[in-house]
């Protein structure tokens, strides 16, 4: 029996999703979350074998959700199933942790097909996706390894290493001996430099570039 846990924000989606799961021989929907916290509130308690993720989720996004969700569990397969079929949001997905990555306009049988793939041990991936990646090797793309500091100083850097461990604005201020205005300084800089809007996303990306 494959168990599967979906997280999805789409009420409707969610809903056909787990029905689907469940009502398919050797499947069964463990878990069914409109939103990345409520996922990663039971990710370790719950039995679990793959995650269907969506990207576009309110609060956490799936993306940083997944290295998180990893972090819990590391042998959780989780197969991104988005809309976004953009290179950045693959590569990303990828490098944070994704065994593999669909399109929602998936066939049901090809989707079921993945779930089971990902549980083997396999890396299912929707054909443009594939090709998405083959095609970025053979130019040479070093996508996977990209490093850099976006010009974050290095006081930019040790706030969000604070932020990443969960450090609030007065603790920043009062491990770095700085005023909880000049945090807020920093982060305003670290949000422009990064091309982020909260914090979540300024920690997940600074994680995947390698930055902290």
């Amino acid at each position: 029996m494959i168990k599967v846990a979906i997280i999805e924000d789409n009420n409707t989606i969610r809903e056909g999703l787990a029905a689907l799961i469940n009502g398919t021989e050797g499947y069964k929907c463990v878990g069914s979350f409109g939103d990345a916290e409520s996922f990663l509130n039971k990710v370790a308690s719950i039995e679990l074998n793959v995650a269907l993720m969506d990207i576009g989720l309110p609060g956490i996004n799936g993306i940083e959700a997944v290295k998180n969700a990893i972090h819990k569990n590391p042998d959780l397969n989780i197969l991104m199933l988005t809309i976004y079929e953009e290179s950045e949001f693959v590569f990303d997905a990828l490098c944070a942790g994704a065994c593999g990555y669909l399109v929602k306009k998936t066939p049901p049988a090809r989707l079921l097909e993945a779930i089971k793939d990902a549980n083997d041990g396999g890396s299912p991936m929707s054909s443009r996706i594939a090709r998405q990646v083959i095609t970025a090797f053979k130019e040479g793309k070093n996508i996977f390894f990209t490093s850099t500091n976006y010009d974050l100083s290095e006081r930019e850097i040790s706030v969000l290493n604070l932020l990443s461990d969960g450090y609030n604005y007065q603790e920043i201020a009062d491990n770095l001996f700085i005023s909880v205005d000049t945090v807020r300084h920093h982060i305003r800089n670290i949000y422009k430099k990064l091309h982020v809007h909260s914090q979540s996303e300024a920690v997940a990306k600074a994680i995947r570039k390698r930055i902290i």
